[in-house]
């Protein structure tokens, strides 16, 4: 009994670990600069359809996370510069309507370069093996999601709430006017700061192949997902954000093992209770206020 509850709970841990690493970068976008991006999606499918492409074409899969992070951050920062930042003083609506559309854009590139199905990662052999955690053996490749996801939430977790960075653009998000009286270049941090948003959106969507499968239809099918993690974290929270992803991974794997009918309806029912209890999130920001 005690084993099969500890899987319960390292699967759940696993499966919120994928949707905080991609949800982190929404985070920061929508929670901290206060942008509506539906589109954060598509950068998660453009890094895991990055990492997929490499790893069929033989380069190691840890080149090919970086490569997907570098490809995804790279168009972020190529969208923020050309489509986002016209945005910023726009109503919600139009970011609305507009990274919608490029989630249809992305959809059409992704089924014309990649096809219609589903399009497989190629993970390291000693990825699917099983190995011993003492009181059973478990997949090696949730113990990484594990690994990685922890690692990252540590690196954000100081990036963002403990160093001069997460200062700057706390102060940017809050008065850009007083930021760049006093000598700091907005718009530079408000690109660097999409940059590393869809980076770790492209991480999640590479790493993270292994559960939420590849296919055109990505953008679209979890942005919701995505969307209810920052949400039920609290806007800007990054430690709500992880504390949701948990909750809501444990909650979806629970529903999935003892209700499967009924298991999405579950998720999105504690969504609901979740949103009743504490409107404003389970940790929200002081900056989102």
């Amino acid at each position: 009994m005690l084993s099969f509850a500890a899987t319960i709970l390292l699967d759940g841990i696993s499966y919120g670990m994928v949707l905080f690493l991609i949800s982190v970068g929404l985070t920061i976008t929508m929670g901290l600069m206060r942008v509506v991006n539906l589109a954060h999606g598509s950068f998660a499918m453009i890094g895991g359809y990055t990492a997929g492409y490499l790893t069929q074409k033989g380069v190691n899969f840890y080149l090919a996370i970086a490569g997907a992070a570098v490809v995804a951050g790279a168009l972020g920062g190529l969208a923020e510069l050309t489509v986002y930042r016209p945005l910023y003083r726009k109503g919600e609506l139009s970011q609305v309507l507009l990274t919608i559309g490029i989630v249809f854009v992305a959809t059409a590139v992704a089924t014309e370069m990649f096809g219609a199905f589903p399009y497989p990662m190629v993970f390291p052999d000693y990825l699917s093996l099983p190995v011993s955690i003492g009181f059973r053996t478990y997949p090696a490749y949730r113990l990484f999601l594990i690994v990685v996801g922890a690692i990252i939430a540590a690196i954000m977790w100081y990036l963002i709430d403990n160093s001069l960075y997460g200062a700057k653009l706390r102060a940017a998000v809050d008065n850009s006017k007083i930021a760049r009286c006093v000598g700091m270049n907005v718009n530079l941090l408000f690109t660097g700061t999409f940059i590393i948003g869809c980076a770790l959106a492209g991480i999640g969507g590479a790493v993270g192949a292994g559960i939420l499968s590849l296919e055109p239809s990505y953008a679209l099918k979890y942005v919701v997902l995505f969307l209810v993690v920052v949400i039920v974290g609290g806007e800007g929270s990054f430690k709500g954000s992880f504390v949701a992803a948990m909750a809501l991974g444990i909650i979806d794997t629970l529903g999935k093992y003892f209700v499967t009918q009924a298991a999405p309806y579950l998720l999105y029912a504690a969504v609901f209770v979740l949103l009743l209890w504490r409107p404003q999130g389970l940790m929200p920001s002081k900056a989102a206020g």
